[in-house]
């Protein structure tokens, strides 16, 4: 088997996490292509056999035949590392090594007993969609303009925004705003259900629009079939605004003010083991249904 391991950092008490980590690579011989940089970090404090390791840094330093990505750390991380697999069909497992841990839902103390059931072959893949967004007037964000969690129109100063949008060339709404939110299933949990979004299952075939701060009372988030492509066109009083996908952003002005979103033509394939399911990171993660009466 073939992994290839993400990480940026983690914090002194997750050591001890990643000596089993790569104990359990060389009890299964499993070979291991790690990010250069996260390397470099983990060297500092343990020592690594380096007789089953490759590095990469670049998408084309991957080859064909990894099995799995491995992120380890939060949702940051976890959103930074499929940014490397755009042209390859690989899973991904995140391995949380923070608090949180949406995305990354494997916890610390699940790492010897989630690659007993990889191993094996208990688990399941789940397919969750991508969305990309183009700007009519050229290129985004070096063309990995995919997000797994959302893709979003803000302003850039203290001064609203207007936002035209579009479904499938037919006028839906203005918005005046903070921004727009435009949120796969994934990423309903995330920034838009704190603008008052509603929580979209995995594996339904929805997108979300949801107005950060909003001027309307009467505007709220709506949810669109994901089949839709969604046109807007930003007005902004100080000619700025910006555009993001996930973590990553981007300042834009009013030359350039004209998007275009829809579903991307390729999936992310998460490994979904039998002990941790989505309505157990629901409730674990995000106290969803918490009772005192449960």
């Amino acid at each position: 088997m073939k992994i290839a391991l993400f990480g940026r950092s983690y914090n002194p008490e997750f050591q001890k996490y990643i000596v089993e980590l790569f104990h359990v690579f060389a009890t299964n011989h499993i070979e291991c292509y790690i990010y250069k940089p996260f390397y470099n970090f983990i060297v500092e404090t343990i020592k690594i056999d380096l007789r089953q390791i490759c590095f990469f840094e670049k998408l084309n330093d991957l080859p064909e035949s990894v099995d799995f990505m491995v992120s380890i750390g939060g949702d940051g991380t976890f959103l930074e590392s499929i940014m490397y697999l755009k042209n390859f069909d690989i899973p991904v497992i995140g391995l949380n090594s923070g608090r949180l841990g949406f995305l990354a839902n494997i916890s610390r103390e699940e790492i010897s007993e989630s690659f007993s059931s990889i191993l094996n072959g208990k688990y399941e893949l789940e397919s969750r969609s991508l969305l990309t967004i183009e700007a009519e007037s050229g290129v985004l964000f070096d063309k990995r303009n995919f997000a797994l969690n959302d893709a979003t129109i803000q302003k850039s100063d203290n001064v609203m925004i207007s936002i035209d949008a579009y479904l499938d060339g037919e006028f839906l709404n203005t918005y005046w705003t903070d921004g727009l939110i435009i949120s796969t299933p994934t990423g309903s949990t995330a920034y838009s259900m704190s603008a008052g979004g509603p929580i979209v299952l995995p594996g339904a075939r929805n997108l979300v629009l949801a107005p950060i701060a909003s001027h309307n009372l009467t505007v709220r988030p709506i949810i669109i079939p994901d089949t839709a492509i969604i046109r807007l066109e930003v007005k902004s009083r100080s000619g700025k605004f910006l555009v993001t996908i996930d973590n990553r952003s981007c300042l834009m002005d009013e030359k350039h003010n004209a998007f275009i979103i829809r579903r991307a033509n390729f999936d992310l394939k998460m490994v979904k083991l039998p002990f941790n399911n989505y309505y157990t990171t629901l409730r674990n993660k995000l106290m969803w249904g918490v009772d005192i009466r449960n």
